[in-house]
């Protein structure tokens, strides 16, 4: 009797296999490139990536090159292109070295979203949790009420390619150049703050090259870690202001050490999140306007003419706050 119904079992395997297929190749595919990996912004955000593709039933992942070097964000989209995936999102470390292959990508079909770039040309849209302005501003203010309204303070970015790393530190500069005119800025800025290490080295040559520096303000989540480190080798804590966005579970005990002074952030895996469903939405075809509920973003306003869909979302980094956050994963 079992052999007589061997061909129908095997027939039922055979389609059962074709229908999972099947399945697996309708299923949407969302591939988001970061800055670099293995730090605790990103693993935060690929947390969030993976939690809401399982929610909506898509396959999305992330890659996280080895460096923070543009090169690799470049190949990294090459392969998801080759791969077929439906969505490429992107963290750049370089907007103008990325426009060429995401004009390939949308070329061919593929939905493009960026994040914390928001003059990327070639993208469907760019999402941010924080607008330029309120989130330079949040942080010029509090840098003057920590450092008195007065001294030199140095600024650092991820690295002098990232739009809006820069467009922070311009804000956070102009804010305090008008209302705080007593306080100077040396040098003009620093691309160091991926990069634990190099922020700490240049946080320590500025402070043996200008011994009256009162203050850091590092955008980039590794530079605030790295100056707060030089801070605490100088045995300057209270003396030397340090802010900056960070991974709260990296800098909760420097926090409490006092000596990286804090700041504001918006939550990582909450950006993981938005990349999926935005993606989602497009693949979808679902029209995304003024109004538009979107889940982690809220009713969403895009910018007139723009691609930008920009929300303020501050969390603040403090003693009080700090272990909290650093509770939830972040």
């Amino acid at each position: 009797m079992a052999l007589r119904s061997l061909p129908a079992l095997v027939a039922g395997v055979l389609a059962f296999g074709l229908m999972a297929g099947t399945a697996l190749a309708d299923q949407t595919r969302i591939g988001v490139v970061v800055k670099i990996g293995g730090i605790p912004w990103f693993n935060a955000m690929e947390a969030g990536i993976k939690e809401q593709g399982a929610a909506l039933g898509v396959d999305a992942f992330m890659i996280g090159p080895t460096s923070a070097d543009p090169a690799l964000q470049v190949r990294a989209v090459e392969d998801l292109i080759a791969q077929g995936v439906d969505v490429i999102g992107v963290v750049p470390n370089d907007a103008e070295v990325l426009e060429p292959v995401l004009e390939r990508a949308r070329a061919q079909g593929i939905k493009v979203i960026t994040h914390e770039s928001p003059n990327q040309r070639n993208v469907d849209w760019n999402f941010e949790l924080a607008s330029v302005e309120g989130f330079g501003d949040a942080y010029g203010k509090l840098m003057a009420d920590l450092m008195g309204g007065t001294g030199k303070y140095a600024v650092f970015v991820g690295s002098l390619t990232v739009p809006l790393h820069n467009a922070w530190a311009d804000a956070a500069i102009a804010y305090l150049k008008a209302n705080n005119p007593e306080m100077e800025l040396v040098g003009e800025r620093y691309g160091v703050a991926e990069n634990v290490d190099d922020s700490r080295r240049t946080a320590l040559d500025l402070m043996r090259a200008h011994p009256d520096l009162k203050g850091f303000l590092a955008f980039g989540s590794q530079g605030p870690i790295g100056a707060a480190r030089a801070v605490e080798e100088r045995r300057k804590a209270g003396e030397v202001v340090v802010l900056g966005p960070f991974s709260p579970g990296q800098g909760q005990k420097l926090i409490h050490d006092g000596v990286l002074s804090g700041g504001f952030m918006w939550n990582p895996k909450e950006a993981g999140k938005v990349f999926v469903t935005l993606g989602d939405m497009l693949v979808k075809g679902e029209e995304i306007k003024a109004g538009t509920e979107v889940p982690g973003l809220g009713t969403i306003n895009p910018e007139a003419g723009s691609k930008n869909i920009i929300v303020d979302q501050l969390v603040e980094l403090n003693k009080d706050t700090i272990d909290g956050l650093a509770e939830m994963g972040l």
